[in-house]
């Protein structure tokens, strides 16, 4: 289950959103977790709400120019309403200073107050990104995860089948490593699935025969990523010596396999002497990119042999 308390969440983004921490700070170690944004009806993050109050409260120019306008006992009361159980914290964008009352009603109730002179809807823009990655749902897989002509692209195959070499290859192309062996997925949004690496392996990629090479003091910085979007899987066949691989040599519709929730597109390539594995996977990355583009080589062919057919029969 994946969680962040409010005080890394305040750590990580203080500079960012020069945030500053004016009241409730018992309460930074409360802490927002997976299961609660998936299970709880109310809002992640939002501006200040007293009938679905959201886990992170916002209070804008306008937040703030209402509870100005209340004497103190209903400020409070007001406020009351918006403080439930699973309440994260409150923040104050903008220049103004936060209301006196929701400086004491904060400290009070150990609800940690933060403010930042960003406005509230720059604010919020900002902080989502960071809630959906460090919220997010996460696993891991075996491969090796890369980032191939700028899409991410996880090649995953038997044990032996080539793919630390193929990757290899790639990153000498000029593709960028992002894990080997362990890939962690994480589902930050409800079609996106984001690759990382364990923080132990990082830079580091296993090649039999030559054992753990540091890609960053062979390759330099330019050939790593921190993250990329999960967006082509190849896997690598490995025919036996009875019977070659069952795959159909025109395709006539994509192959996709389901990950974490969400379906990736997917290509199989057969490994056999003589084939160079990484053209061929720059090759499937292109033309997927052709595809999300409108244009499909299968069906174009496909059209083109039945118009020629019709040419004949008449």
């Amino acid at each position: 289950m994946a969680q962040v308390s409010i005080a890394r969440l305040f750590e990580d983004n203080r500079e960012k959103l020069k945030l500053d921490w004016v009241a409730g700070r018992g309460g930074g170690a409360k802490s927002l977790n997976s299961d609660l944004i998936k299970d709880s009806s109310l809002g992640l993050i939002g501006h200040l709400n007293f009938i679905h109050p959201n886990l992170i409260q916002v209070l804008g120019a306008s937040e703030v120019a209402y509870l100005g306008g209340l004497d103190g006992a209903a400020c409070r009361a007001q406020l009351a309403r918006a403080i439930t159980r699973d309440l994260a914290c409150f923040i104050v964008a903008g220049e103004g200073p936060p209301p006196p009352a929701l400086v004491e009603t904060a400290e009070s109730r150990a609800v940690p107050l933060f403010r930042s002179p960003l406005a509230s809807v720059e604010l919020m823009w900002m902080l989502r990104p960071y809630l959906a990655r460090a919220l997010a749902e996460s696993s891991t897989t075996h491969g090796v995860f890369l980032d191939v002509l700028g899409m991410g692209v996880l090649i995953t195959g038997d044990s032996g089948v080539g793919k630390s070499e193929l990757g290899l290859e790639l990153i000498s192309r000029g593709s960028g490593l992002i894990a080997d062996d362990v890939v962690e997925l994480y589902r930050i949004g409800p079609e996106t699935v984001e690759g990382r690496c364990p923080a132990l392996l990082k830079d580091f990629l296993e090649v039999r025969g030559l054992g753990v090479l540091n890609i960053r003091t062979i390759f330099g910085e330019a050939a790593l990523r921190p993250r990329k979007n999960l967006k082509l899987i190849v896997h690598l066949e490995k025919p036996t010596a009875a019977e070659g691989v069952p795959l159909e040599r025109l395709p006539l519709k994509p192959g996709s396999e389901p990950v974490m929730g969400v379906d990736i597109r997917k290509v199989s390539i057969p490994v056999a002497a003589g084939r160079n594995l990484a053209v061929l996977t720059e090759a499937a990355v292109r033309n997927y990119v052709l595809q999300l583009r409108g244009f499909d080589s299968t069906q174009e062919f496909v059209s083109r042999q039945s118009k020629q057919m019709k040419k004949r029969d008449e």
